[in-house]
């Protein structure tokens, strides 16, 4: 039996069917309330197809800012192919956070009942400035206090997380709470700490053009945050293992 479709959908499926991949995305999310900030997740919005389409869409307005910088790409051989590679950096790589779900992650229950502290890294981590698209390059390290009940994630699982976390144009105070926010969900810790320390090329390349500026800055959570001699610990054997 066919279903029926009310005419209204069929006019409104018929009209986002002719936008701009960008804009058909957009729609969605803004039909959902769903928020599209830089450092905002949106692969649930989009369909199959549609990020070779977005990235062809980047490509083109790529290509006329170069032309509004008054170079040449046609006799130029050092840019002629520069939209295409700065399109597939953009959105297959340095912004792929955005774009892709989040990564598997097997959790595996605590059957050891293991409580103390252990802690990771330091995980290289690449991001990129919201305010300038400038790369920032750093660390981070983790401290988790599991329970009982917390469940136990594989040591390379952190590092996927951070990839796909620092994988959008961030700020890095920002980075490190959404960073926290997706270990929490999935271990259910007791106590959780995230320290990230990063250079910022914001800094090197343009403005004041400090390159030795490092930024660093935590988010303690749980025990970390109410126990000080947990805390100290950390912070201690985070400094004893760089």
């Amino acid at each position: 039996m066919l279903t029926k479709v009310s005419p209204p959908l069929l006019a409104t499926e018929a009209v986002t069917a002719r936008m701009p991949a960008s804009d058909r995305i957009r729609y969605r999310l803004i039909s959902a309330g769903h928020r599209y900030h830089a450092n905002d997740n949106i692969a649930d919005f989009i369909e199959d197809g549609e990020l070779d389409e977005l990235q062809a869409e980047v490509q083109a307005k790529l290509q006329e800012v170069l032309h509004a910088l008054v170079i040449d790409t046609d006799k130029d051989h050092n840019t002629r192919g520069t939209a295409q590679r700065v399109a597939k950096m953009f959105v297959r790589e340095v912004f792929a956070g955005r774009y892709a779900p989040a990564p598997a992650v097997t959790a595996f229950p605590n059957v050891s009942q293991l409580n103390e502290l252990m802690i990771v890294g330091p995980l290289k981590v690449r991001s990129a400035c919201s305010h300038h698209l400038c790369p920032i390059l750093g660390q981070v390290w983790i401290g988790i206090l599991p329970n009982a009940t917390s469940d136990l994630i594989g040591l390379s699982k952190y590092a996927r997380l951070a990839e796909w976390v620092l994988g959008r144009p961030q700020i890095q105070e920002e980075a490190v709470v959404m960073l926290a926010d997706a270990l929490e969900r999935r271990i259910r810790p007791d106590g959780l700490a995230v320290v990230m320390q990063a250079s910022h090329f914001c800094m090197h390349w343009r403005g004041v053009k400090d390159d030795g500026a490092l930024m660093r800055n935590s988010v303690m959570r749980g025990a970390f945050l109410k126990d000080a001699a947990l805390r100290r610990e950390f912070l201690s054997l985070l400094e004893g293992g760089r």
